[in-house]
C-alpha cells in the first residue's frame, strides 16, 4: 500500500527523526573501526520540579562547543575534523563577556554547518530572555561540559565536577546544549547528575534516539541537522521561539522523559538527513580518504588526551 498516494497523508519515512546510533555504528564500520559503541541507557530518569516560578529563577547555561584557539589550527565551519580542538576537561568562562566558540571539532556534517554560534550558543538568546524578564537572572559564567567516549569518565569525573560548579553558582536550573552524537549522550548524562543534585534541566539536541535512550528529564527536540540544536542559521527570531520552549518546558513538564519537538523545520538542502553518517553517500573514493582521514583523527585524538592527562 502506498500511504502517500491512498489519501492518509503519511509523511514520508525519509522525513523521521534520523537515528543516529544506528548511523553512527555503519559509519565506524564503514571506517573499518568495528567497535560498535554501547550508547547508554537508563531505565528510571531523576527529576527536579522548578522551585519557584521561572521569572525568579538564576538560569545557567553547559555547552560542549570549544572557545576559538587560532593556535590549534583550522576550525571553521567547512574546515575538517579537527581532532587538536578537542578539550577533555570542564572549563568555566564570564557569561557577561561575548565568545567565539567553535564546533567545527565534533563529527557533524559540514554541509549544514554554518558560523552563526547562536545554533549552538544561546548565550544572546538568553541575555534578551533575562531583560525581558523571562527569568529572573543570569548565572555569572557557563560552563564548558567535555565529549568523552568513556562514559565511566564522564559520571565518574566531569558530571560530578560540572554539579560542583553549578552549585556554587546558586542556579536554580540550566540550559544544556548537544552537538555531536557524543555530545547528546555526555549531555544527557550531565543533566541528570544535576537533576539528582535538586537542578532543574532541559536538554537542547537533535539526536532524539541517544537522548531518549539515556533518559533525561526534559528535551527539547530539534529535527534539525546536528550543532543546530538552539536555532536556525541567521534567524534571530528561530532563536528566541526555541529557547521559549526549551523555558515552557522546564515550567510545564510534570515527570522525567518529557520531550517536546520543536515545529522548526530545516530552511536548507532538503535531502540532510541522508547525507549523515552515511557511508552510502559516499564515493570509493571518497571513503578511502575518510578511513585515512578517520587514522590520523585518532593518532591526533590520542596525543591531545595523553597530553590532557599528563597535566
Amino acid at each position: 500500500m502506498n500511504f502517500e498516494t491512498d489519501g492518509l497523508g503519511f509523511s514520508p519515512l525519509e522525513d523521521l527523526p534520523v537515528r543516529y546510533i544506528d548511523r553512527t555504528h555503519a559509519w565506524y564500520d564503514a571506517l573499518g573501526t568495528n567497535n560498535h559503541y554501547r550508547y547508554a541507557s537508563f531505565q528510571d530518569v531523576p527529576f527536579t520540579r522548578l522551585g519557584k516560578p521561572l521569572a525568579q529563577c538564576k538560569i545557567g547555561l553547559l555547552t560542549t562547543a570549544v572557545p576559538y584557539d587560532p593556535a590549534k589550527g583550522a576550525q571553521d565551519c567547512k574546515a575538517p575534523y579537527n581532532a587538536g580542538a578537542k578539550f577533555y576537561e570542564p572549563y568555566t568562562a564570564d557569561m557577561a563577556l561575548d565568545h567565539d566558540l567553535r564546533v567545527a571539532h565534533v563529527g557533524i556534517n559540514r554541509r549544514e554547518l554554518t558560523d552563526d554560534a547562536n545554533c549552538w550558543f544561546p548565550l544572546p538568546a538568553l541575555r534578551r530572555a533575562a531583560a525581558a524578564g523571562r527569568v529572573g537572572s543570569l548565572a555569572s559564567r557557563f560552563h564548558g561540559v567535555p565529549t568523552n567516549r568513556s562514559q565511566r569518565h564522564t559520571v565518574e569525573v566531569d558530571c560530578p565536577e560540572i554539579v560542583a560548579r553549578c552549585l556554587a553558582d546558586g542556579i536554580d536550573a540550566a540550559i544544556l546544549v548537544a552537538n555531536c552524537p557524543v555530545c547528546h549522550q555526555t549531555m544527557s548524562l550531565t543533566a541528570r547528575h544535576l537533576e539528582a543534585a535538586g537542578i532543574a534541566t532541559v536538554l537542547m539536541g537533535c539526536a532524539k534516539d541517544i537522548v531518549e535512550q539515556c533518559g533525561v528529564p526534559r528535551f527539547l527536540f530539534s529535527d534539525m541537522p546536528l550543532g543546530n540544536a538552539a536555532a536556525r542559521p541567521y534567524d534571530t527570531a528561530s532563536q528566541d521561539s526555541t529557547l521559549g520552549l526549551a523555558f515552557d518546558l522546564l515550567e510545564a513538564a510534570c515527570a522525567p522523559r518529557s520531550t517536546v519537538q520543536n515545529p522548526l523545520r530545516w530552511n536548507g538542502q532538503a535531502d540532510w538527513k541522508f547525507h549523515v553518517l552515511n557511508p552510502a553517500a559516499l564515493s570509493h573514493e571518497e571513503l578511502e580518504r575518510r578511513k585515512a582521514e578517520q587514522r590520523e583523527i585518532k593518532r591526533v585524538a590520542q596525543s591531545v588526551r595523553d597530553a590532557a592527562i599528563a597535566r
